[in-house]
């Protein structure tokens, strides 16, 4: 098949995970907003990306019927912990959350990046250096986790789009994000130039992570079916659309 035909097929079949009712289907998916890998557009509320594709094709070929919807992060990470039948993307696989979940994937890497005010006349380059300084992060997120659990000064709100305009008011030093997530919400919020990326800091992959009552045949078929994604291209395909 050829890959323009694969990127057609996954365009034709991402309708199936628009929001519906939970009640009234099988598998609920929860996820939020975190470009580019789950976009929810203000106005209509379709959710896109390159995870939100990638798990539609991936229900598809396990002719799941499914639910999407899109809520703050420590919600949609809270529903996939606490409710049968639910699972929740892009989560962040680490140590901690090992046993929180059942996981598919990795659905996508995520590069873990510092910024800072571009007015700011301290230049940290290293993690170690960040130690007198507060971060600004986000609830339920893996990036203020690991902060915390490394003994580092945290703020924490509710959603990361809260954080460019409480780092430039002083609510915090520095930020700490995703690369492609930050370098969006920037663009969204016209703060380019304003806030820049200061040094990369960690790498981690992203997963569809599922409620622990799921029946593992589930689970394996779907990875099977993930890794058939990677080696017809579909995968490639989808990543290509967001570069």
């Amino acid at each position: 098949m050829r890959i323009s035909t694969i990127v057609v097929l996954v365009l034709s079949h991402i309708a199936q995970l628009q929001p519906l009712p939970a009640s009234a289907q099988n598998l609920q998916l929860t996820t939020e907003d975190y470009p580019p890998f789950n976009i929810i557009d203000a106005k209509s509320g379709k959710i896109s990306g390159i995870s939100t594709e990638k798990v539609a094709e991936l229900m598809l070929r396990a002719k799941e019927k499914t639910a999407l919807n899109a809520y703050p992060w420590a919600r949609a990470f809270q529903m996939a912990r606490n409710e049968a039948n639910t699972c929740v993307f892009s989560t962040t696989r680490s140590p901690e959350r090992e046993g929180m979940f059942k996981w598919v994937g990795p659905l996508v890497k995520n590069n873990w990046f510092i910024f800072g005010r571009a007015d700011d006349s301290r230049h940290p380059r290293t993690l170690e250096e960040m130690r007198p300084y507060v971060m600004g992060t986000y609830r339920n997120d893996a990036i203020g986790e690991f902060l915390v659990l490394k003994g580092f000064k945290t703020d924490m709100t509710t959603t990361d789009a809260d954080n460019p305009r409480k780092l430039l008011l002083g609510r915090f030093d520095f930020w700490a994000t995703g690369e492609l997530l930050g370098a969006a919400i920037l663009k969204s919020q016209g703060l380019e130039g304003k806030i820049v990326p200061l040094f990369h800091f960690n790498q981690t992959e992203m997963y569809l992570a599922c409620h622990t009552s799921m029946a593992q045949e589930r689970i394996d078929l779907w990875n099977h079916l993930l890794k058939e994604m990677e080696r017809d291209g579909t995968n490639a395909a989808i990543e290509k659309k967001y570069k």
